[in-house]
């Protein structure tokens, strides 16, 4: 798969608040790079965590469920969006179906 805006994983990992996201992200990054995803069911069976939504969207659980990573697939492209990236907290001031 290729990931757009992957930068969007590292600034949120380099801020100093969320340091201990920086590992988890880059691991979720890597898996993500060598998928093939064909649709949400091969999500699913890749990352178990993962929770798909209508319209592409897949809410990811990361640093064991202490962040949330919000992406919009183009499964036909293989390209994954990194739409939000953020803390339970911020994840309940968005809807993650529109981001």
């Amino acid at each position: 798969m290729r990931v757009i805006a992957p930068s969007k994983l590292k600034r949120f990992g380099m801020d100093p608040r969320y340091r201990d996201a920086f590992e988890p992200l880059m691991a979720w990054y890597r898996v993500v790079k060598a998928a093939d995803w064909s649709g949400p069911a091969a999500v699913k069976e890749s990352l178990r965590s993962a929770s798909v939504l209508r319209a592409g969207r897949v809410v990811f659980n990361i640093a064991g469920n202490k962040y949330r990573l919000v992406v919009k697939i183009n499964y036909d492209y293989r390209v994954v969006y990194v739409r939000f990236v953020g803390t339970h907290a911020q994840y309940d001031t968005i809807d993650a179906n529109t981001i």
